[in-house]
């Protein structure tokens, strides 16, 4: 596997020169610096208007250019802005990058989505849904099993009580994700579509005003379990919020359901796996916070947990869920 040099600001100066008009071969040109608060040098701003991805290593690369060509055929189904590259190619032999064009809006972590704001996700949801799998799969997009929920469940379990020795998860409330149900929300045959798989609030574009204006990197993206990105959803705007999107997208209750199930079982082992060999009284707070609001948003109680039936159509009703208290 090639493995990249680490990126300094020199290298990413010498490269946007190149690279803008203007910028010429000895000129200062746009200010450049990391996005990720943690100064990780594969992300930059580039002035106000652009964004540079550098690729670490060769899977990296690969994704990077399988995502090129992979938002080009999004874009036309999808209600909400997907990135577009204005220039692309190697910033070291064997790694790609990409320059976008910076996209308007924050992210979902800084503003609430709003009611329309859920439809712009419907709309998401509905569009990713309408990309002919072939044409992915001609692409390159992978195919991704579907995961089991009573695998997933069994982590959980053992991941809430690490969690209620440290005051952080009353185990109490997994009871409600039974064997019964997880065997009754498996992922249906023959309904893979086009998935995200991030979609998580660090990658939603929101604007002051609720609405969705943008999804950001599409590297992840599978052929799989469109439960997957409710899942996603719940993490980043509240389970209600997603299982409405999703509904107002024209899924039914078992894929929300099954979203809702991968989303609360995933956010308790990720924050034990966060807290895991850590001293009680000595965890960051900071880096618990992101981890703490994603469980809190995936256990929000939604009314259709209220339902106790679940068709064989996949229509209405749940499956061995109660409405948390």
């Amino acid at each position: 596997m090639t493995q990249a040099p680490t990126p300094t600001p020199d290298t990413v100066r010498r490269l946007v020169r190149a690279l803008l008009e203007g910028g010429g071969a000895s000129g200062s040109g746009p200010e450049v610096r990391p996005v990720a608060e943690d100064g990780s040098p594969f992300t930059w701003w580039v002035g106000a208007r652009h964004v540079l991805r550098l690729a670490p290593d060769a899977e990296a690369t690969l994704r990077r250019r399988r995502e090129l060509r992979l938002r080009d055929l999004v874009r036309p189904h999808v209600p909400v802005a997907v990135p577009t590259s204005v220039a692309h190619g190697e910033w070291s032999p064997g790694l790609a990058y990409t320059l976008d064009a910076k996209l308007p809006g924050d992210t979902a972590e800084e503003h609430d989505v709003s009611a329309v704001g859920e439809a712009d996700l419907a709309g998401l949801l509905r569009g990713l849904r309408e990309v002919p799998p072939r044409q992915a799969e001609a692409l390159g997009v992978p195919r991704a099993a579907p995961r089991s929920l009573e695998a997933l469940r069994r982590m959980a379990v053992a991941a809430a009580e690490r969690l209620a020795r440290a005051d952080e998860f009353d185990p109490a409330r997994l009871h409600q994700l039974t064997p019964l149900g997880a065997a009754q929300l498996a992922a249906q045959p023959a309904t893979a579509v086009l998935v995200h798989h991030a979609l998580y609030g660090e990658h939603l574009l929101v604007s002051a005003d609720g609405r969705v204006r943008g999804v950001l990197d599409w590297t992840a993206t599978v052929l799989g379990d469109p439960a997957e990105d409710i899942a996603g959803l719940a993490l980043a705007v509240g389970s209600g919020a997603a299982v409405r999107a999703a509904t107002l997208a024209g899924y039914g209750a078992r894929p929300c359901l099954r979203g809702l199930w991968l989303a609360r079982c995933d956010t308790v082992v990720r924050l034990a796996d966060h807290l895991k060999g850590t001293a009680p009284g000595r965890q960051d707070p900071e880096a618990l916070s992101l981890p703490r609001t994603r469980l809190r948003r995936a256990w929000e109680a939604i009314l259709l947990e209220r339902v106790t039936e679940l068709r064989e159509d996949g229509g209405s009703g749940a499956a061995g869920a109660d409405e948390e208290g």
